[in-house]
C-alpha cells in the first residue's frame, strides 16, 4: 500500500493527481469520450439519481463478506479492472495494473491493444481475463484467444462496440504511435511540463510508445495503436453467428462486453455467452446511448437467470458498486479509476483505487443491514419513475 503522504481518499483525488502528472494530451486521451460527452457523463451522473433504502433497527451485522466468483473465479470484491488499450500512463503500464488488483485480490481484464504482453501481465495477476474485439479474420482470433489461454487467461472477453465517432467538442489529443525525434519536439513543452511523468519513464530506460504486442501477427512486428484500431475498423462487425463460432472453439467462460440492449442481450446468451456486460464503452462509442446503468435493469430481467451480468461505466465509489449489485450485476469493471490510480501512484495508485470502493462497499452494506454482496435486492435501492429512459421497452 502507498505511505500515508501518498495515499488518497477518493477516486476524484486520483483524478486530480493524474491530472497534475500527466502531459495534458495523455490525460485528454485517458478523459476521452464521444463528441460532446453526453454519454460519459451520464455513466457517472446515473447513479446519482439511485438512492438507497436503508432499515432502520435492523440486525447490523458485525462483518461483511464482499467476496464473490465471477466468470468461474473468486474475487475478494466485486470489482475488477476493465480492458483498457495502451495504458501508457505509467511505464508499467497494464503491468502496473496486475499487481494492483493481485494485491487487492481481484482479477484484470487484458485488453489485445495492451501495450505490455500477455504472458509479461499474466506473470504477475493469475486471476486474468483476456479480451478480443472482432479485429481479424477467424484464423487470426482464434489464434489471440490461444495464446491468451497459454498465458493462463480464465476467461474470454469478446468486446462488441464498433462506432467511435470522432469531433470531440474539446478536441482530440495528438498523440504519436511512437517519439521519433519530430515528435519529441513537437510534445517537448507538454512533456516539459510534466517533468515527473518523462522522468518515470526514463528511469525504466525508455520513453513511452504505442506498440500492442498482442496483436502482432507471426512473422511481423508489433503494430502502433493507431495501425491496429485502423485494420479493426476496416474488418466488417461480427454476426451473432460469428460469436457463436468463437465461444464453440473457448471451452471456458465467455463474456460478451458492450451489451445495452435485452434482446441483444438474449442473443449473446443464446449464442452461447455464459456472462454479458452491460456497457458503452465507458461513453467512448456512440454519444446519446443511455449510461449503462440505466440499461442493467432490463438486462437481468432478459437474462439474469441465465448468465452473469456485469456493468462497466461510471463506477466512482463503493456505493456505486453497491447500486449495480442490489440492481442485479454480479460485479462490476472499472476502467478509468484504474489508471487514474496507476498514474498517481503506479501499483500502489491501483491498489489505492480498490481499497476506495472496497470500505464503500463495506461501508453501505453496514448501512443496509446485508451480511454479503450476494445478498443485496432491488429493494435496497429507489429508482426515479423515469430512470430507466425507456431503455427496458
Amino acid at each position: 500500500m502507498a505511505s500515508t503522504r501518498d495515499w488518497f481518499e477518493s477516486v476524484a483525488e486520483a483524478r486530480r493527481r493524474a491530472r497534475r502528472r500527466l502531459p495534458r494530451p495523455v490525460f485528454m486521451a485517458l478523459e476521452a469520450g464521444a463528441e460532446a460527452g453526453v454519454t460519459r457523463a451520464d455513466n457517472v451522473a446515473a447513479f446519482g439519481e439511485i438512492g438507497f433504502a436503508p432499515p432502520r433497527l435492523a440486525d447490523l451485522p458485525a462483518h461483511r463478506d464482499l467476496r464473490t466468483t465471477v466468470l468461474g473465479t473468486e474475487l475478494g470484491l466485486p470489482v475488477i479492472a476493465s480492458p483498457v488499450g495502451a495504458q501508457a500512463v505509467h511505464p508499467l503500464g497494464e503491468v502496473g495494473v496486475a499487481m494492483g488488483t493481485r494485491d487487492a485480490g481481484t482479477a484484470m481484464g487484458l485488453s489485445e491493444f495492451a501495450s505490455k504482453p500477455a504472458a509479461e501481465v499474466a506473470a504477475v495477476n493469475k486471476k486474468l481475463f483476456f479480451q478480443v474485439h472482432w479485429s481479424a479474420d477467424r484464423e487470426v482470433l482464434l489464434a489471440r484467444a490461444e495464446t491468451a489461454r497459454a498465458c493462463g487467461a480464465t476467461a474470454l472477453i469478446v468486446t462488441l462496440d464498433w462506432s467511435f465517432p470522432g469531433g470531440r467538442d474539446w478536441g482530440s489529443p495528438a498523440i504519436p504511435e511512437r517519439l521519433d525525434l519530430k515528435n519529441l519536439a513537437r510534445l517537448a513543452p507538454a512533456g516539459l511540463a510534466r517533468p515527473a511523468y518523462l522522468i518515470d519513464w526514463l528511469r525504466q530506460g525508455g520513453l513511452p510508445d504505442l506498440t500492442v504486442p498482442n496483436m502482432a501477427l507471426p512473422g511481423r512486428p508489433a503494430p502502433g495503436f493507431f495501425e491496429a484500431y485502423r485494420a479493426w475498423t476496416a474488418v466488417p462487425p461480427p454476426t451473432w453467428a460469428d460469436i457463436a463460432w468463437l465461444r464453440a472453439r473457448w471451452d471456458g467462460p465467455f463474456l460478451v462486453k458492450g451489451v445495452m440492449r435485452p434482446d441483444d442481450a438474449r442473443r449473446a446468451v443464446d449464442a452461447g455467452a455464459t456472462a454479458v456486460s452491460v456497457s458503452n464503452h465507458g461513453g467512448n462509442n456512440l454519444d446519446g446511448t443511455p449510461a449503462s446503468v440505466r440499461a442493467l435493469p432490463a438486462v437481468v430481467a432478459a437474462v439474469g437467470g441465465d448468465a452473469e451480468i456485469l456493468l462497466d461505466g461510471g463506477i466512482r465509489r463503493g456505493g456505486d458498486v453497491v447500486k449495480a449489485l442490489a440492481l442485479g450485476a454480479r460485479a462490476v469493471m472499472i476502467g478509468r479509476p484504474c489508471l487514474w490510480g496507476l498514474a498517481a501512484g503506479g501499483p500502489a495508485g491501483v491498489r489505492n483505487v480498490f481499497d476506495i470502493l472496497r470500505a464503500g462497499i463495506d461501508s453501505a452494506l453496514l448501512a443496509l443491514g446485508r451480511q454479503s454482496v450476494l445478498d443485496l435486492v432491488p429493494a435496497d435501492v429507489i429508482l426515479p419513475a423515469d430512470f430507466t429512459h425507456g431503455v427496458s421497452e
